[in-house]
């Protein structure tokens, strides 16, 4: 029998771009060739999408990170630039979407799949949408009865119409502040404010990357910590990874871009130097999240741990990084699972999963 064709989908039109092909290059160095015949898919940052030979390479050059540009294409491809998704695409088996951020992350490929009928790693669109919507995610996380920071969250209409009211309205709020788009990833165009008068700067800044900004009070006194969540193949429960902690150096107020993917920005202890209450507290909440949001296969729950004890989520990821430094495949080999078998175990419970509405 011919081996399933596993669709690796990278790049895309948001501003993480470059880190989704970061994450496909570790992913197509680990897939099993022997099981799974692999064709890897590019979408431009103009929304080109373009079939590639498997010998694709895509790492870094130097510094610069890489991306789906006419050097790649005329290097690699197998397939001329098109507006439409490639019959590489809809022929595969299985897709393994490894697009980060909006139009990718969000539901988007999610939507195209499911009307093709074409399984796929991750959640779907109704999950993958919420979680990338970090207000609506706060809502249900805290109906659900899990801690969150207080926020607002406002339009760019609304800022640009009444920007004193806006400001006033957030001043309500305990600073320092953090300032985000509302919609968006890999901390692109995340400001920490420590007093009103830099929020107006703040706000720019982060509709530069979306139409609407989310204002947070910052959990002070805290621990970075993060767990990761795997769906069983059988689809009857979960896997929650040991606890991993970020400790940022003193030069980055905060885990930002620079410090993610640039510079040494951070230590990740992996694992966490936690109690056993704390681990098993952690791993309940970060499935009690994952569940708050009906995600499906995977997952990276952000916690802050507070001096005091109380336990704040931050954020979920339903399509993690997959780089050689993400968190997600590292907390899954600190608790047994290497890279190829996470890779694996992934493919698998996508196939066995069920289509359509669910």
């Amino acid at each position: 029998m011919a081996k399933p064709q596993v669709a690796v989908v990278f790049g895309g039109i948001s501003n993480e771009h470059e880190i989704s092909c970061l994450s496909a290059n570790s992913i197509l160095k680990q897939i099993n060739r022997d099981k799974y015949q692999i064709q890897p898919i590019g979408i431009t940052k103009d929304a080109q999408w373009v079939a590639f030979k498997d010998e694709l390479n895509l790492d870094k050059d130097g510094a610069a990170l890489p991306e789906v540009d006419l050097k790649l294409i005329e290097k690699f491809a197998i397939s001329a630039p098109t507006k439409n998704p490639p019959l590489e695409l809809i022929n595969s088996q299985v897709v393994f979407p490894v697009l980060h951020g909006p139009w990718g992350e969000d539901g988007t490929i999610q939507g195209l799949l499911e009307l093709h009928k074409i399984p796929y790693v991750g959640s779907g669109v109704l999950a993958s949408a919420i979680g990338m919507n970090k207000p609506l995610a706060k809502m249900l996380f805290r109906q659900s009865g899990l801690l969150v920071s207080n926020w607002k969250h406002f339009s760019k209409d609304e800022f640009n119409q009444n920007p004193n009211q806006v400001i006033s309205e957030i001043s309500q709020l305990s600073f320092p502040l953090f300032v985000k788009p509302a919609r968006g990833g890999s901390s692109v165009g995340i400001s920490k404010v420590s007093e009103p008068e830099q929020l107006a700067a703040a706000i720019e800044s982060a509709l530069t990357h979306d139409s609407v900004f989310l204002v947070e009070e910052a959990v002070t006194q805290a621990r970075e910590i993060e767990c990761g969540v795997l769906a069983d193949v059988s689809g009857s429960g979960f896997q929650v990874s040991v606890p991993a902690e970020i400790k940022v150096n003193q030069n980055h107020e905060f885990y930002d871009y620079q410090a993610k993917y640039l510079v040494d920005g951070a230590d990740l202890i992996v694992p966490a130097e936690l109690t056993d209450q704390q681990i098993e507290k952690l791993q309940e909440l970060s499935i009690k999240a994952f569940k708050s949001l009906n995600c499906e296969g995977l997952a990276r729950v952000d916690f802050f741990l507070r001096v005091n004890g109380d336990i704040y989520l931050n954020e979920i990821n339903t399509m993690p990084g997959f780089t050689p430094i993400s968190m997600y495949p590292r907390v899954f080999a600190a608790s047994g699972i290497a890279y190829p078998n996470l890779i694996e175990h992934l493919i698998s419970e996508a196939l066995n999963r069920s289509s359509g509405l669910r």
